[in-house]
């Protein structure tokens, strides 16, 4: 099994560290950076190769999750048999981040591809979370598509402004400590 480099094993504690200090809060607030885990998982996929990193996003997530609602008083309407979806939601974005590292490319161009598929992703992730929601959470029951729609019309633009405020952090980050090691990049392929 090939053993992870430092530089991935830094990603990847950032990452880990990035989603612990925001999933409290969905959306944000005055005082509370929105949640980071779309972002997260994208960004995971792109920089790291290892499913197990993965894996072990999913189990943070519950875990914050758990600890949120027993500890901290935040509230369990979202925890149905919908939460469930959170694994198919958060895979699009993972494999969305491994194609993308596949693809990439040190230029404007690729900025274009990176933001064109960063919304991709964050909108099928929407679909899969939300409309699963709506429609397996038991929460819903009667609600058909015009309610359905106001719904989304109320929740995406905010679900997609917050995963790319982080996208867009971590795009002009990754440029600028590029342009700072043009070697350390180019030895990556990234």
């Amino acid at each position: 099994m090939k053993l992870l480099s430092q530089r991935s094993v830094l990603i990847g504690l950032a990452l880990v560290a990035l989603m612990a200090a925001t999933r409290m809060h969905h959306f944000g607030s005055a005082l509370h950076l929105p949640d980071a885990s779309l972002a997260v998982f994208l960004l995971a996929g792109f920089f790291i190769t290892s499913p197990l990193l993965f894996a072990g996003l999913l189990l943070e997530a519950g875990a914050l999750d758990y600890v949120a609602i027993t500890h901290l008083g935040v509230s369990d309407w979202c925890v149905t048999p919908a939460y469930w979806f959170l694994i198919p939601t958060y895979a699009v974005l993972w494999f969305a981040g491994r194609y993308y590292a596949r693809v990439h490319q040190y230029s404007l161009r690729s900025l274009g591809v990176f933001a064109g598929l960063s919304v991709a992703a964050l909108s099928a992730a929407f679909l899969i979370s939300n409309g699963a929601f709506y429609w397996f959470s038991g929460r819903h029951p009667d609600m058909g598509m015009a309610e359905y729609a106001a719904r989304v019309a109320q929740y995406y633009p905010q679900y997609l402004a917050g995963g790319l405020l982080y996208l867009a952090c971590a795009a002009a980050l990754y440029a600028l400590l590029a342009a700072r090691a043009p070697v350390a990049a180019s030895a990556t392929g990234k």
